[in-house]
């Protein structure tokens, strides 16, 4: 379609406002929408999608990728509606207005959408197709046998715990760094291991490659090689005419190459996302990528979407305020045509008690004038921060969530039960076989490691291991797990057998080791249950762990079964997992500096500059009401026990002009004590006091 052909309207675009529309009419050359926070994006992408398929686009030759498997799912289905609703008569393709037809669109997260392209097509570039993945843990697992293997902890200088040594490989892999950049700009306090730190991602890579597992960076790793091969690049790019990025400004360098490799011209890509919320630089996310979008692609179109659905405009007032003052952002000015409230709040209190107070009384007076508890959110920058409240939440019986902690499938027992499953599919999965072996009463370190070589020798059978005599602590538990793992590894993988059925064998004969092995064990089985019962959902058994250590649920509140469905309770949350939500009524806490920004994210413009964004992202999930708060005194140890504290300073990115929008209220204070913001120690001055008792010896 010609760029100077203006296209009629459809019907079903009307609604939208007409930047919306003008992101969603635009042709196949490249475009940039920046979607401001609350202005429709998800719907103005569905649109789009919905729009092109209607014009004659083949729905199996669009590509949706997101971050989130929740996030993917809801754009399908927004798609899918605007579809199906469609008169088929309007429609260039009437067949496209049916369910069949709309599921053959493409969508779900780069890991996802990597790992399926990777088994269709891995072989073009020597990939096995049956590799199983590692999630986080498995992978710092099999960085620590690669480290060990090394004696690297045995070294005389402290040498990186597998964490780190983790984040700084997948730091290297993600920005395309080496490793030398890499550790002089992010690890400075490692650079003298840097020979040493070469030779274990050389091990580490190398048991990867034989053991058939990719870690989440080698999803990305190999689907950027699969599309820069000149073959198979070929193949992969012959199957999409459409890309859709959700939340470009979460990409990093290796995600915008893949993108490259697919659209090297830009034709047919279309990358949504807000560069004022780019604030995820600790994942190797880059800001630059949707900065530098218009060079990247030279013929590209940027629209705004400037009108704001969520916020008051009093809000948007402070937060546009706070944002304006980046030092290099794609230019926006949020609207909103809604009535106006109160002004957002700046709140001094006395202290951390006088703070955790004020919020709990603000929002069960708005409880009272009917917002909902789950309609409110306390946000704030580190876990930690909330650790007050929560203490007074508890002692006012309160019910809250707490977004941040531990994911479903880090704890210990499900860890476990994924393991048979993944050894079963891949007997060459060193850190699943040991994690097995290990819950065998007398099967050590060493002889797991033993086993395993046999096992590896013997092509992956299990009946290499009848041969091993068990020791009298397993003879029952050895026969039964070589006939649960034969089993197991005798099911097909695209056979018609149950998933469900594959982890009950599973968790019959593990539930007595669960049993001896970790206390709460009534708990810990019923989570098995649980996902026992979502396993119903998958087609296969790769597919079912491909899904778990992609995106697992982080909690079995996203299993079937939501027990908070009836029930109200508060939001706690940090900035980063409130991204993308939004509430009525929004209390930001510990907003002095130190805390926002991060003291230990302040050593670089570039930092100082990401903290701003998050705290801009903070205040843009409320919709009626926003409350920032500051304690003027922190204090050292237990008020009980010491009063020795320091003053606080509000934090830096409530300039002046910002504050000149915002009511001011100060809550323990003396009258005006609200304005002494120091970050000095307390200089205590009592001689006046002095001076009157020296007449008792004068």
């Amino acid at each position: 379609m010609s760029e100077s052909v203006v296209p009629q309207i459809p019907a079903f675009l009307q609604p939208l406002n007409s930047q919306q529309r003008m992101a969603v009419m635009h042709s196949e050359s490249p475009l940039l929408i920046i979607a401001g926070a609350g202005t429709g994006k998800t719907t103005t992408l569905a649109n789009r999608v919905a729009w092109q398929i209607a014009s004659g686009v083949d729905p199996s030759r669009v590509l949706m990728l997101t971050f989130t498997r929740r996030a993917a799912a809801e754009m399908l289905r927004r798609v899918e509606s605007i579809l199906l609703q469609l008169d088929p008569a309007t429609v260039k393709d009437p067949s496209v207005c049916q369910r069949s037809a709309i599921r053959r669109i493409r969508g779900g997260t780069f890991h996802s959408v990597s790992t399926n392209l990777l088994r269709r097509h891995g072989h073009l570039i020597g990939l096995h197709p049956d590799f199983t993945i590692l999630d986080r843990g498995d992978s710092e697992d099999l960085m620590n046998l690669a480290r060990t293997q090394l004696n690297l902890p045995k070294s005389a200088n402290r040498f990186p715990l597998k964490a780190t040594c983790l984040d700084i490989y997948s730091r290297c892999v993600n920005t395309q760094c080496s490793l030398e950049h890499v550790l002089q700009k992010w690890f400075p306090w490692c650079v003298e291991h840097q020979e040493q730190l070469g030779k274990l991602f050389s091990i580490f890579t190398e048991t990867k490659e034989k053991q058939r597992v990719l870690d989440f960076d080698d999803l990305l790793l190999f689907w950027n090689a699969l599309v820069a091969d000149p073959t198979a690049g070929a193949v992969v790019r012959s199957q999409f005419s459409r890309i859709m990025v959700d939340e470009y400004q979460d990409t990093n360098v290796l995600q915008a190459e893949i993108l490259k490799n697919l659209c090297p011209d830009g034709t047919g890509l279309t990358a949504v996302g807000d560069d004022a919320q780019s604030i995820y630089s600790f994942r190797a996310a880059t800001v630059r990528n949707i900065l530098d979008f218009p060079e990247q692609y030279p013929n590209s179109a940027l629209i705004p979407l400037e009108q704001n659905y969520r916020s008051t405009p009093s809000i948007l007032g402070v937060t546009n305020r706070v944002i304006a003052e980046a030092a290099e952002r794609h230019r926006k000015e949020l609207w909103s045509s809604r009535a106006d409230s109160s002004k957002p709040q700046l709140v001094t209190c006395a202290d951390e008690d006088a703070q955790s107070e004020y919020v709990i009384d603000r929002i069960l007076e708005r409880r009272e004038k009917g917002v909902a508890l789950k309609q409110q959110a306390v946000l704030f920058r580190a876990s930690h921060h909330s650790m007050a409240l929560e203490a007074e939440l508890g002692r006012r019986n309160i019910p809250f969530v707490k977004y941040g902690g531990l994911r479903f499938l880090e704890t210990a027992h499900v860890k476990d039960l994924i393991s048979f499953l993944r050894l079963a599919e891949n007997p060459l999965d060193t850190v699943a076989g040991f994690r097995v072996l290990v819950l065998l009463p007398g099967i050590g370190q060493a002889k797991a490691s033993t086993l395993l070589d046999t096992l590896r020798g013997a092509g992956g059978q299990f009946d290499a291991w009848e041969s091993w005599t068990p020791p009298n602590s397993v003879r029952d538990l050895w026969p039964q797990l070589l006939q649960l793992l034969r089993q197991l590894q005798g099911r097909s993988r695209d056979s018609e057998a149950s998933v469900s059925a594959d982890i009950y064998a599973v968790r019959s004969y593990y539930t007595p080791l669960l049993e001896s092995a970790y206390d709460n064990a009534a708990a810990r089985v019923n989570d098995l249950k649980q996902l026992e019962s979502i396993a119903a959902r998958y087609q296969s058994r790769s597919e079912f762990l491909s899904e778990m250590a992609l995106d697992p649920p982080t909690s079995t509140q996203e299993l079937p079964a939501d027990p908070f469905l009836d029930e109200d309770y508060l939001v706690l949350s940090t900035i980063h997992s409130a991204k993308g939500l939004e509430w009525d009524s929004v209390f930001v806490i510990h907003a002095a500096d130190g805390n926002i920004p991060a003291d230990m994210a302040t050593g670089s413009a570039e930092e100082i500059e990401e903290e701003r964004r998050l705290f801009y992202v903070a205040m843009t999930r409320a919709k009626n009401h926003l409350t920032v708060m500051r304690p003027e005194r922190y204090y050292f140890h237990n008020r009980h026990r010491s009063d020795q504290h320091s003053l606080s300073k509000v934090t830096r990115f409530l300039t002046p002009a910002v504050q000149a929008l915002m009511d001011h209220v100060s809550h323990g204070l003396p009258q005006g004590a609200e304005n002494r913001g120091s970050s000095n120690l307390i200089q205590g001055d009592t001689s006046e006091i002095r001076r009157r008792i020296s007449k008792l010896w004068g």
